[in-house]
C-alpha cells in the first residue's frame, strides 16, 4: 500500500466507528459507510468516549456515505459488519476494489475469510480480531471502556501470517493510537478468539447477563470454564493446539471489564438477527466432523437458534432502535 491509503470502512457501527475514527483523527483518509446513523453523523459527527482519551470529530473532518457506489476506491478495505450481513459482500465491495486492494475483516467467528476469499481471491484477504469493549451508546456516540488491540493476519500463508503489508497495517494502526499486533498464525488467532465468544456472547444473550453477572457464582465460572474447554478441543481438531492456560487468562481479564454487554447480547435485546453461524454453529460442526464431543456447544447453539426463530413475534426483551 501507499504511504497514505486510502482507507474505507464497511459497516461502521461500534468496532467500525471507533477504529475509522481513530484513523481519521490521526489525518488518515477515511471513509465510512454507515447505515441507521448516516443522518445524524454527518449532521454532527462523531463523538467517543474512550479509555484512551476522548475525542470528537466534527462533520467536515469525515467522509461518510450511505451507498458504497459512492466511496472511492480504496487501498485498505476494512469489514466490520455483522456476518449476519456477509450476504451484502458481492453488492458493497465491489466498487471499492481497485488493483492492489487488500480486505481487512474483523468480524466475529469463523468462516468470513473463507467468504471474502471465494468473491474476491485468496490473497486479497486478510484477517483481525478486535479484543475491545465498545458499544454505540446513541446515533453517532462511541463508548470505550477497555482493551482496544487489533491482532491480524494474512488470510493465506505458508510459515507465518506476518507479510509486509500486514506489518504495514499494524504500524499505522499503532500510530492512531490503537494496539495492534501481527500474527504469526491467524487461525489460532480466531479459535483463540472463540474461546471468548463462545460462552460470553452465547451465556450473555441466552440469560441476557452481563460479563460480570456471568461470573459472579462458582456456578456460573464453571460453566464458562465447561464451554471454552470444548472450543479448545474443537480447536485442536482443526489443528490448533491453544496455550493450556488460555481459558484461566481470559476469565481473570474478563473480571476487569465490569458490567460489560457482548455484542450479541446486545443484538438480541434489540431484535437484531445474531451471529449464530459464524460464531456457534460453524465450531460446533467442526467438532461434528471429527467426531469431538462438544454437548454444552450444542445445547448453547440450540437454545439460541430456537431463540432467533421465535424472535420476530415474541422477543422477551422487545425491540429497541439500535
Amino acid at each position: 500500500m501507499t504511504d497514505r491509503p486510502t482507507i474505507a470502512v464497511i459497516g461502521a457501527g461500534a468496532v467500525g466507528g471507533y477504529y475509522g475514527a481513530r484513523l481519521a483523527q490521526h489525518g488518515h483518509d477515511v471513509h465510512l459507510l454507515l447505515r441507521s446513523d448516516y443522518a445524524i453523523v454527518r449532521a454532527a459527527g462523531l463523538s467517543v468516549r474512550s479509555v484512551d482519551g476522548d475525542f470528537a470529530l466534527p462533520p467536515e473532518q469525515l467522509h461518510v456515505y450511505d451507498d458504497a457506489a459512492a466511496m472511492p476506491p480504496a487501498d485498505l478495505v476494512i469489514v466490520t459488519l455483522k456476518s449476519t450481513d456477509n450476504h451484502q459482500f458481492p453488492r458493497l465491495i465491489p466498487p471499492l476494489l481497485k488493483p492492489g486492494t487488500a480486505i481487512l475483516t474483523l468480524q466475529n467467528g469463523l468462516g468470513n475469510e473463507d467468504e471474502l476469499a471465494r468473491l474476491f481471491g485468496p490473497k486479497t484477504v486478510l484477517g483481525g480480531m478486535a479484543f475491545v469493549c465498545i458499544n454505540r451508546t446513541a446515533a453517532g456516540h462511541i463508548e470505550h471502556s477497555d482493551y482496544g488491540v487489533i491482532k491480524l493476519g494474512e488470510f493465506t500463508a505458508n510459515e507465518s501470517s506476518r507479510s509486509p503489508r500486514v506489518e504495514q497495517i499494524a504500524a499505522m494502526l499503532r500510530a492512531s493510537n490503537i494496539n495492534a499486533e501481527a500474527l504469526d498464525d491467524l487461525k489460532a488467532g480466531r479459535w483463540d478468539k472463540q474461546v471468548w465468544n463462545v460462552p460470553f456472547n452465547g451465556l450473555g444473550a441466552l440469560l441476557d447477563a452481563t460479563t460480570d453477572v456471568l461470573l459472579s457464582t462458582d456456578a456460573g465460572v464453571q460453566q464458562v470454564r465447561a464451554l471454552m474447554e470444548e472450543v479448545i478441543r474443537a480447536a485442536a481438531a482443526d489443528g490448533v493446539t491453544l496455550p493450556p492456560d488460555v481459558a484461566e487468562k481470559k476469565i481473570t481479564a474478563t473480571r476487569s471489564m465490569g458490567r460489560y454487554r457482548t455484542s450479541t447480547q446486545i443484538d438480541r435485546q434489540n431484535g437484531r438477527p445474531m451471529e449464530i453461524d459464524a460464531i456457534f454453529a460453524r465450531p460446533v460442526e467442526i467438532a461434528r466432523r471429527a467426531g469431538v464431543t462438544v454437548p454444552l456447544m450444542e445445547l448453547l447453539l440450540f437454545a439460541l437458534t430456537t431463540l432467533s426463530a421465535g424472535a420476530s413475534s415474541a422477543s422477551p426483551f422487545g425491540r429497541g432502535s439500535g
